[in-house]
This record gives C-alpha cells, sequence and structure tokens, in this order.
C-alpha cells in the first residue's frame, strides 16, 4: 500500500512535508504549551491570512507575504502589550480580526477570478511545492539548531525567568526570537492543515506527551513523533478516503489525544 502511495511525485513531497512539518509542531509545539501562549499563537495565525491575500493581489507566492505578516504581528503584540497596557486577549482579538478582514479585502482587490482560498484556510499537504519544501527545511534546520545549542537556556526561560535575569541574560532577546519562529512555523504548517487548524497541530501532539513526561527534551522529541504518525496516518486515509487532508490530521490527533487520556487515567 505504502510502496503505491509513493510511487506519485505529489504524495513524495506530501510525506516529505510531513515529516519536516512534524519537527517544527514537536519542538514549536513543546514550546507553546509549556509558555502557555496558545491563544497568541491563534492570533499570529489569523493575522497571516492577510498577508496572503496580500501575496494573490501582487502577484507574489502568498507564503512569503503569509510569514511576512506573521513576523510583523509577533514582534508587535509583546510590544503593544507592554506600551498600552492592553489585556493580551484583546490585543490577539483585533490583531485576529484585522488580520483576516485584510485579507478578505485584498483577495476582493485581486484582478480576475477570485483565488482559491480553501487550502490556505484548511490546509492540503497534497498540494505542496518545491518552495514550500525548501522553506520547511530552511525553517526546521534552523530550530534545530537554535534549540539545540541553546537547550538549557531555553528550559530556563520557559520554567525560570528570574534565572535567566539573575545571571545577565536578556530575556527579551528569548522572547523576540521565539515569538518569529513561531510565526514562521504557524505560516508553514498553514498548507498541512490550514489557518483554522494549525494551532490543533501544534498544540495536540505535544499534549499527548506531557500526559506521559515532564522532561521538556522527550516532550519534544515524543511531539515529533506522535505528530508525525499522526499527519503521515492522516495522509494515508485522506488519500484512500479522498477526504480533506487537514481534517483527517487533526481528527487523528484528536481521537489518540483521548485514546492516550484514558489509558493515562486508568495506569494512575
Amino acid at each position: 500500500m505504502i510502496n503505491a502511495i509513493i510511487n506519485y511525485g505529489f504524495m513524495q513531497r506530501a510525506l516529505l512535508a510531513a515529516v519536516l512539518a512534524s519537527i517544527l509542531s514537536g519542538i514549536i509545539g513543546a514550546v507553546i504549551v509549556e509558555k502557555k501562549l496558545v491563544s497568541m499563537s491563534g492570533g499570529i495565525a489569523h493575522t497571516s491570512f492577510g498577508g496572503i491575500g496580500l501575496g494573490y493581489l501582487f502577484k507574489i507566492p502568498p507564503i512569503i507575504t503569509g510569514m511576512i505578516f506573521a513576523v510583523i504581528a509577533s514582534i508587535s503584540l509583546p510590544v503593544i502589550k507592554r506600551k498600552t497596557q492592553a489585556a493580551s486577549d484583546t490585543l490577539i482579538g483585533i490583531f485576529w480580526a484585522t488580520g483576516m478582514a485584510l485579507g478578505i479585502l485584498f483577495i476582493g482587490l485581486t484582478p480576475g477570478y477570485p483565488p482559491d482560498m480553501t487550502s490556505y484556510l484548511f490546509g492540503d499537504i497534497l498540494t505542496v511545492s518545491n518552495l514550500y519544501l525548501i522553506l520547511l527545511a530552511v525553517l526546521s534546520l534552523i530550530v534545530v539548531i537554535v534549540f539545540v545549542s541553546m537547550f538549557n537556556y531555553w528550559k530556563a526561560y520557559l520554567f525560570d525567568e528570574s534565572y535567566l535575569h539573575v545571571i545577565g541574560i536578556d530575556t527579551a532577546f528569548f522572547e523576540r526570537l521565539l515569538y518569529i519562529l513561531i510565526a514562521l512555523t504557524i505560516v508553514l504548517l498553514i498548507k498541512v492543515v490550514g489557518i483554522i487548524l494549525a494551532i490543533a497541530l501544534l498544540t495536540i501532539p505535544s499534549a499527548i506527551a506531557k500526559l506521559y513526561t515532564k522532561s521538556l527534551k522527550v516532550l519534544m522529541i515524543s511531539a515529533s513523533l506522535i505528530s508525525l504518525s499522526t499527519s503521515i496516518g492522516g495522509l494515508i486515509l485522506s488519500y484512500y478516503f479522498n477526504i480533506p487532508s487537514g481534517a483527517t490530521i487533526i481528527l487523528l490527533a484528536v481521537i489518540i489525544y483521548f485514546g492516550a487520556y484514558i489509558v493515562n487515567k486508568f495506569k494512575k
């Protein structure tokens, strides 16, 4: 069955995308869950829709303009919050709505027949391009290097920021770097499961792994493996049953989460 699938070029690209996306969702997802940044990540995901619409309007690869919008949003959110003392959920809601509204406006202004936005809203891993795979591979390499080379600092940032202050480390640097990596990861995951479900792919595998481990390193590795299994499993199911790939991947992850939760309860 697997041999028949990988004979197709689009399936080969989809499987490679699933592997690379799993690395990102495992590492970045673990950080999002531990740092409680799920809502902020959702805001960034929907803000990026404005960039995707802008890309269609100016005939620029939408994934590029989406990444630019997401990075600007990720940098702006903490700065605006500190300067205005506004509540985080309020700012996230504003960015969320603004990004979606701009995306709809730009798409409406695009000359000719309106582009099909289904793959960006709900994901379509079967249509990934070579450019997407290159961006995914580069970001995966950057994320691995950043977290492996500074793992102890990241662990301190997540669990004990005051310790970093004591030893003279600028935590603002880690915050900015983390938010940028989250923004780039979210935009690249959009092609896998869509804007609406991107946060689920980041959080569910980490939530499953967290049921069984408290170690950050084990959490990241386990979440990556769980994400890989759900992505490939959902991809295969969607191919054979002709159903949306993004939704299938997420539903499979949800089923595994509840199964793991029940097993964990019984074990305790």
